[in-house]
């Protein structure tokens, strides 16, 4: 069973989640049907930055996810040559 603090932070990277969602949703898809000079419209960025944003997100995780292999596949190759 996971600890008390691993159920809090799993509830709030949940909850982020959700938050996230429904903000990039109501964004993208509901927003263009808003009037432009509606008031909604100034909790949210431009509409450009709606592609640019995960865009630059998945660049970052890709970013990471490839550091992350070559750093393990460097430490395995380093093992292999010492024994």
């Amino acid at each position: 069973m996971a600890s008390s603090v691993d159920q809090a932070v799993g509830l709030g990277l949940v909850g982020f989640s959700l938050v996230l969602f429904v903000y990039y949703t109501l964004w993208v898809i509901v927003l263009p049907f808003v009037d432009s000079d509606h008031a909604i419209h100034g909790y949210f960025l431009p509409r450009e930055y709606s592609v640019i944003l995960p865009g630059v997100a998945a660049l970052v995780l890709v970013l990471f996810v490839g550091t992350f292999i070559v750093v393990v596949m460097w430490k395995n190759r380093k093992t292999k040559k010492t024994q």
